[in-house]
């Protein structure tokens, strides 16, 4: 009798139990059709929007960026996909460095990637990288001449593929190109002051009177490349050295850059910092580099014809 009453008392707490139980798998259930349901929207949205990439009116393509942008925005998982679709639209709507390096540099000045291309490109550089999942934003040998982003709002292309890009004239105010893939990049008079090249390749480079005013530079590297090799790895053709003439780097960062026989002859240079700094056979002829620190620098073989070394801290004398 004891026992019954025991059972008696209980079945009201089990009671509750096990509808606690149904509605747990209820709610469960519930959450994983929603999850079902909006991935299935995304995969919707996201085709719709890779379709208007493909239209001829521009308006219709701008749709397709913003479209996208809004799902990188939505969907963390699907950042990947996006970015490497972004990419590859800029890369072919801007058209090919190959062809456009061809032409001379004051008509780049005159230059402007279409307004697609460029929304493409401030989308990609207005994400957050830490959801890129690994993918590698992919613009090498691309005619990015004149492209502009205001000062007020940099763009984030770290780790970002820009071998041999046109980017002559381009207007980059603060960037984050740090680790960037800018090897035979063509940045001649490219405005990137403030930016953050900490660790780029720039082997090969040419970067005539480029704006670099306060730049991080550190551990860039700046050494020749090799203009090409054939299939058994052997040299063709000469070695092409980074041309920084008449280069602007007043109050650069360039501490342990790597600047082997890098030409820095007619370059602003004042308060930049080399300390650590390769520069063994550099032309630093004509240079101005009043105030600039060169402590601990290696300067072997370096051209100082003519250079300004008012305040200088590190030359050796003599």
């Amino acid at each position: 009798m004891h026992a019954l009453t025991l059972i008696a008392a209980s079945l009201p707490g089990l009671a509750a139990l096990g509808a606690l139980l149904f509605t747990w798998m209820q709610v469960g259930q519930t959450s994983k059709e929603l999850r079902i349901s909006e991935h299935g929207q995304i995969t919707s949205r996201f085709n719709a929007a890779v379709g208007n990439l493909g239209s001829e009116s521009l308006d219709v393509r701008l749709g397709g960026i913003y479209a996208l942008q809004r799902i990188m925005q939505d969907s963390a998982r699907d950042q990947p996909t996006v970015v490497s679709v972004l990419a590859a639209f800029a890369q072919r709507h801007a058209g090919s460095s190959t062809k456009s390096l061809q032409k001379s540099l004051e008509s780049s000045a005159e230059h402007e990637p279409t307004a697609d291309v460029r929304a493409a490109i401030a989308t990609l550089g207005r994400r957050s990288p830490e959801h890129d999942g690994g993918t590698i934003i992919d613009l090498s040998t691309t005619d990015l001449r004149g492209i502009y982003f205001a000062e007020d709002a940099p763009i984030r292309l770290p780790r970002a593929e820009l071998a041999e890009a046109d980017l002559r004239h381009a207007q980059l105010y603060g960037a984050d190109l740090h680790s960037a893939m800018l090897s035979y990049a063509n940045l001649d008079q490219a405005y990137l002051d403030e930016a953050n090249l900490r660790g780029a390749y720039l082997y090969g480079a040419s970067l005539w009177a480029a704006n670099l005013n306060a730049a991080d530079l550190r551990r860039a590297d700046m050494t020749c490349g090799v203009e090409s090799v054939n299939a058994n790895g052997e040299v063709i053709g000469r070695e092409q050295c980074v041309k920084l003439q008449s280069a602007y780097l007043e109050r650069a960062d360039l501490r342990n850059a790597t600047m082997t026989d890098v030409d820095l002859s007619y370059a602003t240079l004042t308060n930049a910092d080399l300390r650590g700094a390769d520069l063994r056979r550099a032309d630093l002829s004509y240079a101005d580099l009043t105030k600039a620190d060169l402590r601990g620098a290696k300067m072997s073989g370096a051209k100082l014809t003519g250079a300004a070394t008012v305040g200088t801290r590190g030359l050796q004398e003599g």
